[in-house]
């Protein structure tokens, strides 16, 4: 079953440094099981927001455990955290 997984962090800065570092390290492989990847910042909410879509919340998962292993060290200590975070399964998607 899809799911979705999101991210918000509060608009501090418009920077995306931390961001950019992070994709900069994944690289432009293909990632197992994603089907989306969207980021942005929402004024109206306050929030820079990641929402991705994966095949399944295990597809996921197994990507975030990814994400820790390779940037979990080397992102500064005062790096933001999420305000949001989690997955929630879809009722409907189309492609």
């Amino acid at each position: 079953m899809p799911v979705a997984f999101i991210q918000e962090f509060a608009i501090e800065t418009r920077s995306t440094t931390n961001y950019d570092t992070v994709k900069e390290r994944l690289g432009d492989a293909p990632i197992d099981g994603l089907i989306v990847h969207t980021a942005g910042f929402d004024d109206d909410s306050g929030v820079f927001r990641i929402l991705d879509v994966w095949e399944s919340r295990e597809h996921g998962e197994r990507f975030l455990e990814h994400v820790m292993a390779i940037v979990g060290s080397e992102l500064p200590a005062d790096a933001p955290r999420p305000t949001r975070q989690g997955f929630y399964e879809l009722h409907g998607l189309v492609k």
